[in-house]
């Protein structure tokens, strides 16, 4: 079903890309099985190279599900990208807890990790990976260089969108790093491989690199909606600096919500639309979708992997839940909605509350947390398409559902917030907002008049809840470490205890610190 965007987005026949993850390696160039410049001498192997930056997004590695991983030192099931970031972003917060006792799961359900905490480190190194990757494609598209090979002008104009699309993606890689680490090491094509270690940016000036790179881009892209679907255009480039610009405050010290409305309704103008039905946006044909932005594609038959919606599938699956049900061929008994968040929901007339509840019970203690039952489960991620077929991979063990990085409706939320904080567009901010309450009670009859930023935050967490926005959104609202906002769970107590404000950032690996010199660790670790 999803055949012909895969022609490009996952032919990883041509280049091999093996990279070690020690930092003292991030800054040498890839190599490919081949001579890095044999590669790139061959104007057909650039697609071929563009799709492992893509792949880079969803895959572990290049043999799939595992024997190849990307990165070494953590089960190759775990370090993938989706997978990492997910875990960081919603196992801290009051949405998700997870019942397994790997090695670096409690320290995020209960916000205690460290520098040293596996999950933390591979999130670190999956940006890493892909940074550098992008960074040797990058150079390999200069203008110098397809000169001295003699491209011709068709090959050149083709680079050139490939290039534009690489600066996406690591303007990506770089955007969560920023959000996730602070400051960072920072490299560019600029930076020769193998001169020096890099330098440490400031969160501050990352902000400005990337605020500055995807302008430059947004001209360079294709219209939105018109380059081919999984790939990045116009429409991604703005709901990235959309969400750059609602968290400003957080990221570089400096209130940028005018500028948010600004990128936000451009976004909105360029032909997306929501849904008809929430449920649609993570069944197994949900590249039909109007409203996905920016997907990180997924394929039961090609992209076979332990990580992204495959994970979120079947982890989210346990007790007297029936795996057939979901798309799936087993459950693995992990993930469930702490009470907290089931709490946000005021009724269950909301199509959003997609929880399986028999069984269940609501509350999750200390002693219950490797119990599934304890908490209700959620069954938002269906390897079934919309008529309610399976999805394509027979043994039904891989998902083809698509992630959703940037999508419509979190564009209309953060447009309803960024008028409500400037008090600007207040009845543009409200009518974006009830389009998507219509949505979830199928008709107006839980339409506001007036916004606040409560109801905004809640309404985020109902609409966006695990999608790898929760923890993100509570910063920004000061409500995720410290004591302003507790959950069950939080820091490990049943009620809810205060944090250290220092875990509103994620430490660098201990063992970076250790290597490069340049590098200094956030405070509190």
């Amino acid at each position: 079903m999803k055949s012909s965007r895969y022609k490009i987005l996952f032919l990883l026949v041509a280049p091999v890309v093996l990279l070690t993850s020690c930092f003292k390696e991030l800054d040498k160039a890839p190599k490919y099985g081949l001579n890095t410049v044999a590669v790139f001498e061959d104007p057909g192997n650039y697609v071929h190279v563009l799709a492992k930056l893509y792949a880079g997004l969803a895959v572990s590695g290049n043999q799939g599900p595992a024997g190849q991983p990307d990165i070494e030192g953590i089960d190759e099931g775990f370090s993938a990208y989706v997978r990492v970031l997910w875990n960081l972003q919603e196992l801290p917060t009051d949405e998700a807890i997870c019942g397994w006792n790997d090695a670096g799961i409690p320290e995020l359900n209960f916000m205690t990790w460290n520098s040293t905490s596996s999950f933390v480190n591979a999130m670190y190194y999956r940006i890493f990976y892909q940074i550098p990757l992008c960074n040797e494609y990058i150079r390999y598209c200069s203008d110098e260089w397809m000169a001295e090979q003699n491209f011709s002008d068709a090959d050149k104009t083709r680079i050139r969108l490939y290039k534009a699309e690489a600066r996406f993606l690591r303007a990506l890689a770089y955007f969560h790093a920023m959000d996730i680490f602070g400051s960072v090491p920072f490299v560019t094509e600029n930076d020769l491989p193998g001169k020096t270690f890099p330098q440490q940016t400031t969160r501050e000036a990352l902000f400005a690199y990337l605020e500055t790179e995807l302008k430059a881009i947004e001209a360079e892209l294709p219209d939105a909606r018109q380059n081919q679907y999984g790939r990045a255009d116009k429409g991604a480039v703005q709901a990235l600096l959309t969400k750059m610009y609602l968290n400003a405050e957080v990221y570089a010290g400096t209130n940028r919500y005018a500028d948010c409305l600004i990128y936000a309704q451009r976004v909105i103008d360029g032909g997306y639309a929501l849904d008809a039905e929430y449920r649609w946006l993570f069944l197994a044909d949900n590249h039909l979708s109007g409203e996905i932005i920016f997907p990180v594609t997924f394929d039961g038959l090609r992209t076979r992997t332990f990580g992204g919606t495959t994970f979120l599938g079947h982890a989210s699956i346990g007790g007297s839940m029936a795996p057939a049900a979901y798309g799936f061929n087993g459950g693995w008994a992990g993930l469930r909605a702490r009470s907290s968040f089931v709490d946000l929901f005021p009724d269950t007339v909301d199509t959003r509350f997609i929880f399986h509840t028999a069984g269940q019970v609501k509350e999750i203690a200390d002693t219950t947390v490797q119990t599934f039952t304890a908490g209700y489960a959620v069954g938002k991620w269906k390897n079934l398409t919309r008529a309610g077929a399976n999805g394509s991979d027979p043994q039904r063990d891989f998902a083809d559902i698509d992630f959703p990085m940037l999508r419509l409706a979190d564009i209309y939320l953060a447009y309803a917030e960024a008028s409500v904080r400037t008090g600007t567009n207040l009845g543009t901010g409200v009518n974006y907002f009830n389009l998507i309450r219509q949505r979830a009670y199928g008709n107006n009859s839980q339409d506001v008049g007036a916004l606040t930023l409560d109801l905004i935050l809640a309404e985020r967490a109902r609409e966006l809840y695990w999608e790898a926005h929760r923890r993100t959104d509570l910063i920004r609202f000061g409500r995720f470490a410290g004591g302003t906002y507790l959950w069950p769970l939080k820091g490990g107590a049943n009620a809810g205890t205060a944090t250290s404000e220092f875990y509103n950032l994620y430490p660098l690996p201990a063992a970076d610190i250790v290597a490069n010199r340049n590098l200094r660790q956030n405070p509190g670790y």
